[in-house]
């Protein structure tokens, strides 16, 4: 069937305009619905047109890749929430992995034959592919914990890192220069397959939402290459629309914890501090059981609920429902605390939180929330560590000073549900749990805000 070559051209612009209007709506959670959907029709669209090309001959091998995609990819999104982090970055890894094979094959198909401008972009969407690819591998080894979360560090290693990625670029160039020299092409390939390795493992736990923003800006920025080497002005508008929205992300993130690109990229944070320990040592802490935090918020008047990680390792999003919904009928005001880097990618809360379906209106973020903390009654700090941690305010030997924070500690009373006493992902220990307003709830949170809600459920029986 021959399709005319302008209907192939609306298609891309409608599927262009889509994807615009689907990051422009997914900005605000009341439209990030209509930003999902319009996202889904413009890649249909954006495939059909691609599957319309007159320059396809045979879609037999285009059925094969479709179904193994889709043999891979169902699995890959039906993953619990609290893999999500992982799964994004195994998708940047095979979107990356796609720009380097494109980009390779390109290569050898008509090396010769491109301009030195589309051989240099060639090039960098190679590197930026190959380097993606394996740097997403580690990240999702890292959140998986298939690999270790703390920094693997050495002597020199930042130099190294970047004479590394100095060879890749100047063999790069080399090749703008003596296309016909194909030998050296693999190097080109290989060598930022070893630097994405050698970025990420000096880059602790703590640093991994900022890395996997930063790994979506480098796929879309390759793909956006790829855009100019096969003259799709739809891959250009898409890659660099993910790629400036990563790169956006990565720096609003890197000002939410206080540090530069620099900082995370190079500064090996998230190196447990044996002070920590010790100092665990020599202060109790006070716990609590579920019937007295029951007690005290069901006599309380605001209560402001911080979530972390340890809510979507439980899964506890749920129960915190039903603990909203007992806290409401009893007349307590209940907001939510969202921190910019809490949990392990960007807005991993709000995503939790938006599951169970808690209005959008009671989640409130950094700057909005800190002003009510100090009339707050009641602050339930649940999994979060590093973000309430008092010592980015008071502390300058930390490695977190400066870092904004949620300012729990100005509560009247603060309840904090965790396993242990063990530190986040920053390895610092939490002064917060030892101040004479903190009353420790150990145990899982999913079991420990049910068992709440039982409590405040028996006593409104009662």
């Amino acid at each position: 069937m021959h399709v005319p070559q302008y209907i192939i051209e609306l298609t891309y612009l409608a599927a262009t305009a889509l994807f615009i209007l689907s990051l422009k709506w997914m900005s605000a959670p009341t439209t990030a619905r209509h930003g999902v959907w319009a996202g889904e029709v413009g890649m249909v669209l954006a495939i059909a047109g691609t599957l319309l090309n007159h320059g396809i001959v045979d879609y037999k091998w285009i059925a094969i890749a479709l179904v193994l995609g889709t043999i891979i990819g169902v699995p890959l999104g039906m993953v619990q929430m609290t893999a999500v982090p992982q799964r994004t970055a195994l998708s940047h890894a095979f979107g990356a992995l796609c720009v380097t094979l494109v980009g390779t094959s390109e290569f050898y198909l008509r090396g010769a034959e491109v301009s030195r401008f589309t051989m240099s972009v060639l090039c960098m969407e190679v590197i930026l592919g190959s380097l993606t690819f394996t740097g997403s591998l580690m990240a999702a080894g890292k959140l998986q914990e298939v690999l270790p979360q703390r920094p693997i560090t050495f002597k020199g290693q930042n130099i190294l890192n970047l004479s590394v990625l100095a060879v890749a670029i100047g063999l790069a160039a080399y090749v703008v220069t003596h296309p016909g020299h194909t030998h050296v092409f693999p190097f080109i390939v290989g060598i930022p397959l070893l630097f994405g390795v050698l970025m990420i493992i000096p880059i602790g736990g703590a640093d991994m939402p900022t890395v996997i923003s930063l790994l979506n800006s480098y796929a879309g920025l390759s793909a956006a290459a790829m855009g100019f080497v096969l003259d799709s002005k739809l891959l250009i508008v898409a890659g660099a629309l993910d790629g400036a929205s990563g790169f956006i992300l990565s720096l609003n993130m890197s000002k939410a914890m206080n540090r530069s690109f620099t900082n995370v990229l190079f500064g090996a944070f998230g190196q447990e501090q044996a002070t920590g320990t010790e100092a665990q040592e020599t202060r109790n802490v006070r716990s609590a059981t579920a019937e007295e935090a029951a007690a005290i918020l069901s006599a309380a008047s605001k209560v402001v609920i911080v979530p972390g990680y340890g809510l979507a390792v439980a899964q506890a999003q749920h129960k915190v429902r039903e603990l909203y919904d007992a806290l409401t009928k009893r007349g307590v005001d209940v907001k939510f605390g969202i921190h910019p880097v809490a949990g392990r990618m960007p807005g991993h809360m709000n995503v939790l939180l938006a599951e169970a379906d808690i209005p959008y209106d009671k989640l409130l973020d950094l700057d909005e929330i800190n002003g009510d903390l100090p009339q707050t009654d009641v602050a339930l700090v649940i999994g979060a560590n590093d973000v309430t941690n008092p010592a980015a305010r008071s502390d300058p030997s930390s490695p977190i000073y400066g870092m904004p924070i949620l300012d729990v500690d100005k509560a009247r009373t603060v309840m904090v549900i965790k396993r242990g006493m063990s530190p986040g992902f920053a390895g610092i220990d939490n002064p917060l749990y030892y101040l004479d307003q903190t009353l420790m709830l150990f145990g899982d949170a999913k079991a420990f805000v049910g068992a709440i809600v039982r409590e405040l459920s028996g006593a409104a029986q009662d």
